[in-house]
């Protein structure tokens, strides 16, 4: 065929392909607790969609929701801010990366004058031995603990086994809550109330954090193993997704320099820049023991 023609025919198809609408890839389904979304998730995802073009849709549920959809393939990313429980077939085929740092921290409403409380004194208040807010120094009220329902909620798990070493612990209120984000909400409405969750989200709300044993919780204070209840967040896939390949590559940037920068820039400590915490986790554990034995 002659070189003119060849040229021409080359010409068409550019100027054809060029015409053609630009096909974006699927978005990407994460579901998971509302702390790592608060954490970093909506702030990575957006950054990820700018540097990749590829959308991350977020939902939440909790940490359970999130390792138990990606077990059985019905999102391609799971967030959870807890280990997956051993031995149980919903969450067998879930595979967790520690991606950041969170702190359990205590949260009340912003007028009660409380600001610091022992382990000792939180373990009271869940077994229900404090009632009344004038047993810490506060006001002459009663004390409204708000719970997350259930045994295995991020907070849930992390708080017995960190502070009562016990995964089974019952804890003593009428008031409990399907997720973290109510629970926040409510703090937010309630002088009474105090409850804990993850201080990534507990920043972004109207609430005031309580020291623990005389020790603040901020960004340094978590970041140094200082202050005394933190966990890491996780991102959990499958690697039998057929996403797999795009879900790495989506880790990989939450690794990335930038991607510790954007989780730096939304207030949570990177899990790569705190890495002494893994050593000072397993002394966490020991406490835990030691306190319940």
């Amino acid at each position: 065929m002659p070189i003119p023609t060849l040229l021409a025919r080359a010409g068409l198809l550019l100027i054809t392909s060029l015409s053609l609408p630009v096909i974006a890839a699927e978005p990407l389904l994460w579901a998971g607790c509302g702390i790592t979304k608060k954490a970093f998730m909506s702030e990575l995802a957006a950054a990820y969609q700018r540097e990749t073009g590829v959308a991350i849709v977020l939902e939440g549920g909790g940490a359970t929701k999130g390792i138990r959809r990606i077990s059985e393939q019905s999102v391609h990313i799971g967030g959870t801010c807890r280990p997956k429980l051993a031995d149980n077939d919903a969450e067998a085929y879930a595979e967790l990366v520690p991606v950041a740092w969170d702190a359990l921290v205590v949260i009340v409403h912003p007028d009660n004058p409380v600001a610091d409380l022992s382990l000792q004194q939180l373990r009271d208040l869940y077994d229900g031995k404090i009632t009344n807010w004038k047993q810490l120094g506060g006001a002459d009220a009663p004390v409204d603990l708000l719970v997350r329902k259930g045994k295995i909620s991020g907070v849930g798990l992390t708080l017995r086994e960190l502070v009562f070493s016990d995964p089974d612990h019952r804890f003593v209120s009428k008031h409990v809550y399907p997720s973290s984000g109510p629970l926040e909400k409510a703090v937010e409405a309630n002088p009474n109330a105090v409850g804990v969750t993850g201080i990534s989200s507990a920043l972004k709300r109207a609430v005031k954090l309580l020291s623990l044993e005389g020790k603040a919780p901020h960004y340094d204070s978590v970041r140094s193993g200082e202050y005394l209840l933190y966990r890491p967040l996780y991102i959990a896939f499958n690697a039998a997704s057929e996403r797999r390949a795009e879900v790495k590559r989506f880790i990989d940037f939450a690794h990335s320099r930038q991607g510790r920068e954007i989780i730096r820039n939304a207030g949570t400590v990177p899990y790569l820049e705190a890495l002494r915490l893994v050593h000072k986790q397993r002394e966490q554990w020991k406490a835990a023991r030691d306190a319940g034995s």
